[in-house]
This record gives structure tokens, C-alpha cells and sequence, in this order.
């Protein structure tokens, strides 16, 4: 597994301690209570190395440039792991026969039109960060490896830099608080996604390569997100609707990116849980 220790590789970490199949995490960072072994996903050799020494035959690549409005500024590091990484990562995997299973994002929408998106539906980027994420399946297909690409979306978890993360520490510091209310979706714990991607796996369901949407189940916008942290935090942040226009950021998100997930559930036979639930067992757990 590349990216362990991010948000979805330490929710994969977690998850794997009650499998029986045998998970190697490595990552470019390090840190003194993981076990990693240290490897650079921009460099071809290095993969090669360590998928050829532990005899590797399923590459789980959680590493990514995530930083959506970063991106903007830093278009040559998002290019190089969103883009160049994944097709280092796909040609490694076919020369050994490997399935990749890789992570994309429901930005490679436009987001215009508020119906539930399907995986044909045709993919229209707006910012970089979208735009190297569809890049990025386009080097897995054209590669032609066994993969299976999952486009989530509103990912968030305990660690690190999220939305939710964010609004739990804004709602206990604040009295008043501004959340744009146009932007609608379905937010996705990491633990939810790591656990489906691992009964994947377990089942051995591995064959049933392809692209398809991965969200926690139900619908809310930014604000309502919001408002549901903060009631399940205990604060009483005065949480104020406003749209996106009022707040400015160098990236556009798009106003609808709820993501289908029918093709997912019937092909896996994996229930998903319902954002609400999962959120208030983040936060209790937390």
C-alpha cells in the first residue's frame, strides 16, 4: 500500500489488523508509532523493487496530491502523484499480472446538473486538482492493468486536515461560524471506505476490475455537515448558510457532486452505511 500514512492509508491500517492477508504500508513520510517501509511512488525503480521483493499482487495506492486549492499554486507536485505516479504504479502492475486498486475523486465532475452521478457520466474537471485526478485513471486504462478505480468524495477521518476536522476544532473556537450552504454532497469516513475496499479482498472479488463510486449513503451540503459536527461536538457555534460566492477560494467545488453508488453495491454486495451514523461514530470514538 502506497500513502499509509495519510488519512485513508491509517484508516486502511486499521482495518487490515483484522485480516488475514498480509498488508505492506509504505509511504514517503515517516512516523515513530507506524511501521513503514520508506518508498517514493515517483520513482519506477524504487516500486519496482519493493513489489519484486515481497512479491506483491495487489498495489492499494492511497497516495495522492489532496490539497485542492494548493494544487492551484503547485500544478507540477499534483501532476506528478495524481498524474505520472498512477502510471508508474499501473505499468508495474500489469508487467506482474498485479490488480492496482486506485482512489479518484468526485471532482473530475462538473457538478452543474443535481442528479446523482453515474460512472459514465462524462467527466469535466475545473480545477487542477480534478484535473490530474482524471489524468491519473487515464494512465490506469490506457496502461491496461487490472484495476479497479473508486471515485469517492468529502473524504474525512480523525487525523489530519479535513472538513470535518476542521469544523469540529472552527465550532468549539467560535462563537459564529459561516459555511456555504450550494455545495451538496455525501461525505465519506476513510474507515467506511478502507472497510469496503478490504472485504473487496477478503471475498476475493478481485476480477470484478472497472471504475466505480464509493460515498457513505445520503445527501447534505457543506452546512448541514457542519451543523451535524457541531451538535455531535457539543458546541454552540452559530453556524450562518452562505454561498459560495461569499467565499472565495482559488479552486471552484462543484455545487452537486453526489456520486451514484448502485453500480458499487450491486457488484460487490457491500451495504453502506448512512453519513450520520458513521459521522457520530467518528466523533464518539474521537
Amino acid at each position: 500500500m502506497t500513502g499509509a500514512n495519510g488519512q485513508l492509508g491509517r484508516a486502511f491500517r486499521r482495518r487490515a489488523g483484522a485480516s488475514s492477508d498480509h498488508y505492506i504500508f509504505t509511504d514517503i513520510t515517516s512516523d515513530p508509532s507506524l511501521d513503514t517501509v520508506w518508498l517514493d511512488v515517483t520513482n519506477p525503480d524504487a516500486i519496482q523493487l519493493i513489489c519484486a521483493s515481497e512479491r506483491v499482487d495487489i498495489i492499494i495506492n492511497c497516495a495522492a496530491f489532496t490539497d485542492v486549492d494548493k494544487a492551484e499554486q503547485d500544478l507540477r507536485m499534483a501532476e506528478l502523484l495524481n498524474r505520472v505516479a498512477p502510471g508508474y504504479l499501473s505499468d508495474i502492475a500489469r508487467e506482474r499480472n498485479a490488480l492496482l486498486i486506485h482512489f479518484s475523486t468526485d471532482r473530475i465532475f462538473r457538478g452543474e446538473i443535481p442528479i446523482p452521478i453515474r460512472e459514465d457520466f462524462p467527466a469535466a474537471p475545473s480545477g487542477a486538482f480534478g484535473v490530474t485526478k482524471l489524468q491519473g485513471e487515464e494512465a490506469i486504462r490506457n496502461s491496461g492493468c487490472r484495476a479497479v478505480v473508486i471515485r469517492t468524495s468529502w473524504l474525512y477521518s480523525p487525523e489530519g486536515d479535513n472538513f470535518m476536522t476542521r469544523m469540529k476544532g472552527l465550532t468549539m473556537q467560535r462563537k459564529k461560524l459561516k459555511v456555504v450552504y450550494d455545495q451538496v454532497g455525501s461525505p465519506t469516513r476513510a474507515a467506511d471506505l478502507a472497510d469496503a475496499v478490504c472485504r473487496i479482498i477478503e471475498t476475493r472479488q478481485m476480477d470484478k476490475t472497472g471504475v466505480y463510486h464509493y460515498a457513505d449513503e445520503g445527501v447534505c451540503s457543506r452546512y448541514d455537515f457542519a451543523c451535524a459536527v457541531r451538535d455531535l461536538s457539543g458546541s454552540d457555534c452559530n453556524i450562518l448558510p452562505i454561498r459560495s460566492s461569499e467565499y472565495p477560494s482559488a479552486a471552484s467545488r462543484p455545487h452537486y457532486s453526489v456520486l451514484d453508488k448502485t453500480l458499487f453495491k450491486t457488484t460487490f454486495g457491500i451495504a453502506i452505511p448512512h453519513w450520520y451514523a458513521s459521522l457520530k461514530d467518528c466523533l464518539e470514538k474521537r
